[in-house]
Formats: C-alpha cells, sequence, structure tokens
C-alpha cells in the first residue's frame, strides 16, 4: 500500500502531460482525416467534370447545340478554375505542419473565382432542369441519354443526368461544411484557426451571394421577355390588382413631381442609364443608316446604264461597259453579301440584346415607385405585408443586378459598337481595292494613262465644265419645248363631222372625248372615246362648271368637263376647213376650183406629221409639222408602239408615234360643205 501510495502522486504527475499529448495528437488526427477527405473529395469531383466535358458531351450528338450549351452550362470555366485549385491543393501535402493554414488561405485566394464562375452554372441550372424533364417525356431518348451516362459514370444510377449536373451545386456549397469540419480539428491556440475561419466564413459568404446572383436573374428573366401583343390580349390581361398598381405608381409619379414628397437620387444608376441610352441611340441610329445603304445599294445593282443600246463608238466607252458589267456582276454583289453578313446581321442582333436591359430599365422605375411608396408605409406604421415587403425585395434585386451589371453590358456593347463600325470600315476598303484592281487592266489602254497627275486633273475639269454647259443648255432648250399633247384617234369616217364642226365654230372650240361617256340624265349624252364635239357653253344651266354643253354635229347636250381635251387640229384639216367655210352673205354652195392632181397614198398608210421632229441618230429621220408620212411598221423591233417605222422624203427612220395622226380623207372636189 506505502508503495503504491508513493508511487501514485508520480503517476499522478505524469498524468496531464500524457494526456495532452494524446488529446494534441487525435486533434491532429482527425484534422488530417478531414484534410484528406477535402483533397480526395476534390479530384473525384474534377475528374467526374472532365468526363462530363468530354466523353459524355461529345456523345450527345443527337441533342442540339443549343440544349448542350444550355446543360453543360460554363463547366468548362469551372474546371479551368478547380483544376488549378485542386493542383495548389495538393501540392500543400509537402508542408503537413502547416498544410491547415496553407488551405484556409487557397480558399481566400480563390474565393472570387470561385463565386464567379458558380453563380452563372447555378443561375442556369434551372433551365437546365427544364430540358432534363422535357427528356423524359420522351422515352426513346431519354434511353439513349441513360446508356450513354451509365457507360461513362456508373455511379450516376437511374438518376443519370440529373446526377451529373447537380454536381456543381453540391460542391459549392459543400465547401463551407469541409473548412468547417477542419476548422473543429483544429486547437483554437494555433495559428492556422483565424485563417480557417475567415475562409469558412468567406466561402459563407460565396454561397449567399450566389443565391442572391440566381435570385436577381430569375427576377430579370420576368422583366426581359419582349412579348408581341395585341390590343386585344393587352385588354384582357387588365383586372382590378393592374389598375390599382397602375393607379398607384401614377400618384406616387405626381407626388414627387409636385415636390409633396422626395425623389429618391442614385448618381451611379443615373450615369449607368444615361450611359445605356447613348449606346442605344449610336446602335439604333446606326442600324437606320445601314438599312438606307443597302436600300440604295439594291437600287445601284437594278441600274445598268451600261447594258443599254447606245448609239456611241467603242473605245473608252466600251471599257468602261466591261468594267461596269464586271463590277455589276461580282464586285458589288460580294461586297453586298460581306455586309449583310458582317455588318447588317450583327447590328440587328446587338439591336435585340438591347431589349433586355431597356425593359429592366422601364421595370425598375415602376417597382422604385412601390419602393418608396412602401419605405413611406415602413415609417408611417412600421410594418408592411408579406406581399409588400416581397415587392421591396424584388426592387432591391433589380437594382442590384442593373448596378452591378449594366457597366459591363454597356462596354460589352461599345466593345460590339465599334467592331461593327471597324468590320465596315473595312469592308468598304477591300472594295476600294477590288475596284482599283480590276480596273488597272482597262485603265491601262486609256489614251491619258500616261498623263501626270496635274495634266489629267485639267483635262478632266474641263471635260466637266464642257459637258455641264452642255447640259446646262439642253435643260433651258428642254424647258422652252413643251410636251407634245396626246392626240387620240378619230373614229372611223369622222373625217368629215370634224370638216362642218370646224367650218362651223373654228380650231378653238374644237375638243375631244378622252375616255367613253355614258349619259345618266336626259340632256346628257353618250359619247364613245375620240368623239369631237364643238364647245358651246362651258356651264350648265346651274352655273356648274363641271358640265359643258357641246354639239357632236347632230345632238347637242351636257358631257362632264373631265374627259374632254382640246384638239389640236391638224394643218391639212384646217386648210379644208376654211376652204369648206362660207364665203360673204351667200347662202347657196359655191363651186371651188378643183385642186391640181397629186400622188395617190393609200389610206391605211398614210400619216401627217403633227409636230416637229428632229433626229437626233442615223437611226430617226426628221419631220416637219403637216408633212405627210408612210408608215412602214406601227412599232419598232422590240415591239414597242411608242415608235414607229416610217418613211418621208425618201428617207426611212423611227419617229415619236405620237408625233402622228391619221390623215383625213379629201372632201368632195369643187364644193365647199354648207354651215
Amino acid at each position: 500500500m506505502a508503495d503504491w501510495g508513493a508511487d501514485e502522486p508520480s503517476s499522478r504527475t505524469g498524468s496531464p502531460d500524457g494526456e495532452g499529448q494524446v488529446s494534441e495528437d487525435r486533434w491532429s488526427l482527425h484534422q488530417r482525416l478531414a484534410i484528406r477527405e477535402l483533397v480526395d473529395t476534390e479530384a473525384s469531383y474534377l475528374q467526374m467534370l472532365q468526363l462530363c466535358a468530354s466523353d459524355i458531351r461529345s456523345r450527345l450528338q443527337q441533342l442540339p447545340q443549343g440544349d448542350l450549351d444550355v446543360l453543360f452550362s460554363n463547366i468548362d470555366d469551372i474546371i479551368k478554375v478547380n483544376s488549378r485549385f485542386l493542383r495548389d491543393l495538393q501540392e500543400t501535402d509537402s508542408r503537413e505542419e502547416e498544410q491547415a493554414q496553407l488551405i484556409g488561405n487557397l480558399f481566400l485566394e480563390f474565393q472570387e473565382e470561385l463565386e464567379r464562375v458558380y453563380k452563372v452554372y447555378c443561375a442556369n441550372y434551372d433551365q437546365a432542369l427544364l430540358l432534363v424533364d422535357s427528356y423524359r417525356r420522351e422515352p426513346e431518348l431519354q434511353r439513349e441519354i441513360q446508356d450513354i451516362i451509365e457507360a461513362v459514370v456508373p455511379q450516376a444510377g437511374p438518376s443519370g443526368l440529373s446526377f451529373l449536373l447537380v454536381s456543381p451545386l453540391q460542391r459549392i456549397t459543400k465547401y463551407p461544411l469541409l473548412l468547417q469540419k477542419i476548422l473543429e480539428n483544429t486547437l483554437p491556440d494555433a495559428s492556422a484557426y483565424p485563417v480557417l475561419q475567415r475562409a469558412t466564413s468567406a466561402l459563407q459568404d460565396v454561397n449567399t451571394n450566389i443565391n442572391e446572383y440566381k435570385m436577381r436573374k430569375e427576377v430579370a428573366s420576368k422583366y426581359t421577355k419582349v412579348e408581341q401583343l395585341t390590343l386585344r390580349e393587352r385588354l384582357a390581361r387588365i383586372n382590378t390588382h393592374t389598375l390599382s398598381k397602375k393607379t398607384t405608381r401614377l400618384s406616387q409619379l405626381l407626388k414627387q413631381e409636385a415636390g409633396l414628397v422626395p425623389r429618391t437620387e442614385d448618381k451611379e444608376f443615373d450615369d449607368l442609364e444615361e450611359r445605356f441610352h447613348w449606346v442605344s441611340l449610336c446602335v439604333t441610329e446606326l442600324k437606320n443608316n445601314v438599312a438606307t445603304y443597302l436600300d440604295n445599294l439594291e437600287a445601284f445593282l437594278r441600274f445598268r446604264p451600261q447594258e443599254c443600246d447606245l448609239d456611241v463608238p467603242e473605245g473608252p466607252v466600251g471599257q468602261y461597259r466591261n468594267l461596269a458589267g464586271d463590277l455589276q456582276l461580282q464586285a458589288f454583289p460580294e461586297f453586298k453579301q460581306r455586309l449583310e453578313g458582317l455588318v447588317w446581321r450583327p447590328l440587328c442582333n446587338l439591336a435585340k440584346a438591347l431589349a433586355g436591359p431597356r425593359n429592366l430599365i422601364k421595370k425598375r422605375l415602376d417597382k422604385l415607385l412601390d419602393f418608396e411608396r412602401l419605405e413611406e408605409k415602413l415609417l408611417e406604421v412600421g410594418s408592411v405585408t408579406y406581399e409588400e415587403e416581397a415587392a421591396r425585395h424584388t426592387y432591391q434585386a433589380l437594382n442590384s443586378l442593373l448596378v452591378a451589371e449594366l457597366p459591363q453590358f454597356n462596354q460589352l456593347a461599345v466593345q460590339w459598337l465599334g467592331q461593327i463600325l471597324r468590320t465596315f470600315v473595312a469592308l468598304q476598303r477591300d472594295l476600294a481595292k477590288q475596284v482599283l484592281l480590276r480596273a488597272e487592266g482597262s485603265m491601262a489602254q486609256l489614251p491619258h494613262r500616261q498623263l501626270p497627275e496635274p495634266a489629267f486633273r485639267k483635262l478632266v475639269e474641263d471635260a466637266l465644265s464642257q459637258t455641264t454647259h452642255q447640259l446646262r443648255s439642253f435643260q433651258e432648250n428642254f424647258e422652252k419645248v413643251l410636251p407634245p399633247p396626246t392626240v387620240h384617234p378619230l373614229l372611223p369616217g369622222a373625217e368629215r363631222q370634224v370638216q362642218a364642226l370646224l367650218s362651223k365654230y373654228g380650231p378653238g372650240k374644237l375638243y375631244q372625248v378622252t375616255s367613253n361617256i355614258s349619259g345618266a340624265g336626259t340632256l346628257d349624252l353618250t359619247l364613245p372615246r375620240g368623239q369631237i364635239v364643238a364647245l358651246l357653253q362651258n356651264k350648265d344651266t346651274k352655273g356648274n362648271s363641271s358640265r359643258w354643253l357641246v354639239d357632236t354635229g347632230g345632238h347637242r347636250g351636257y358631257v362632264p368637263a373631265g374627259k374632254l381635251e382640246l384638239y389640236h387640229v391638224v394643218p391639212s384639216e384646217e386648210k379644208l376647213g376654211e376652204q369648206a367655210r362660207p364665203h360673204g352673205d351667200s347662202r347657196h354652195l359655191t363651186p371651188e376650183p378643183a385642186p391640181a392632181p397629186g400622188p395617190s397614198v393609200p389610206t391605211r398608210t398614210q400619216v401627217v406629221a403633227v409636230y416637229p421632229f428632229v433626229a437626233r441618230s442615223s437611226h430617226e429621220v426628221s419631220l416637219q409639222a403637216g408633212q405627210p408620212v408612210t408608215v412602214l411598221e406601227a412599232q419598232d423591233k422590240k415591239g414597242n408602239p411608242e415608235w414607229s417605222f416610217v418613211e418621208a422624203n425618201g428617207l426611212q427612220g423611227y419617229v415619236p408615234s405620237s408625233f402622228l395622226a391619221r390623215a383625213p380623207s379629201p372632201a368632195p372636189w369643187g364644193w365647199s360643205l354648207p354651215p
């Protein structure tokens, strides 16, 4: 007993040191196990991601590329970040004593990168799940997908694609738990303890930020949709709730305008919004200008003067026609195609991309009015309802999203716009090079090729000045010559009627009917197109100037004034009318001397030139007013009736058909027509 009692103090004295050593070893062992779990699970996780990105994605070729982009999102970015993270994590194995502290610092170092890549993946996860659900409704497609996944990742089990897609979400949420486990097995007085605390808190903040970002994205996706609704559909959506909201917002806005309540000022957002509107305005203006440019280019391509049959000798003109035809068929259409593909379509896509942020900015104003009203209520009452609290959170989410991402969007939009402009300039430069390259061969054959530049400039200026003077003279002469009136053909057998009206009323009173007239009233006349009438009075008995009283040579009545035009008497008709007009007060028919016999011309081919015409080329023939003309063909070689092939004075050529009129039949020789 004494010996035992003598040994007891010694054992008690050494016991605390032994127990402390055992306890410290136990802490160290559990810490190493927690660290090993982190490293091993990270390696397994990264291996599965690489299988998803390489083997599985490459085998799912039966799915559209758009579906694959949604399903796997930015998994490549996650692999890059986690590959570097795992490499650095494995390097800490060689420094076992300070490994826990190094791991804590490593998480702090990768905090921002992990948040950046995982928040994008988590925000797109819900859309990926919708696609997975749609595949399940197609048994054959679902079976093919399941077979591929089981062949590559057997541990996926029946969950299949869902098991793989959820892995990044599970991993980012597990990091704080793994760090917490290492922290729990670290002595509080160890140097690694505060570092692990900060790392654990940082990864918890990362998950919180990802959740907030996901919520903001959900709100944004709700309000960025551009719906093309008809008026009926818009009216169908109106109910008491929407009317109440819009009325409340309008009331809040009017109170702010009247100065009754303060307006929330946000200088940061106002600057971002102003810059966005400037970018949007630039895109809209450029889009309108490019659209006009394309329209003008299309009109230019349709206009091909080099294909016209010009009566111009060959030489420089022929070289120009060949060059213009080559450019018209190859260079310009190719330029137009590249312009549409490299400038117009990207510009339209950029304009569409602006629609989403524009809707968010408009919706933010509505939610801001709701938020300001709820803040006033919160100050007065001290509480708000659940729906009102959700409205406050909606505004905060929208505002945070815009403040965070609108600067990046503005920057990308400006870069996109700048690239479009640079592409447009490059296309113009390429077009100029192509035109010069194709023109070198033709330019080498021009007579002025060897002239020095000053002399060539002087030659061009003189030629342009001379051409301008000629054009101005032609314009002045053209304006002095009135266009010839339309000559309607006379009705068969109407020559005697025209002569009778001409002798009775004179040439100033004769009018021709331009279209068929159907009389509606008792005193209205029914006349065919081409009928010659004489004007008796330019209004009816009621003073209506749109109905004229006329004489047809047998009947008198009213016709619409708008269907009459002054008849231009052919000189031979006027001469015959003067011969037929009675002389003095004689009321009897007087014999006239017979005219000298002339050459007989077949009536069917004999016409009279109503107006003088000057030939402009060897293909045409000149005419004098009143000159008899023989029509050989009533159309040109292309079948155009506006030109007639005639013979006059022994010459043959083309003249305008509107300058010709049918020659009247001669009156009975020796007698004048009675009045």
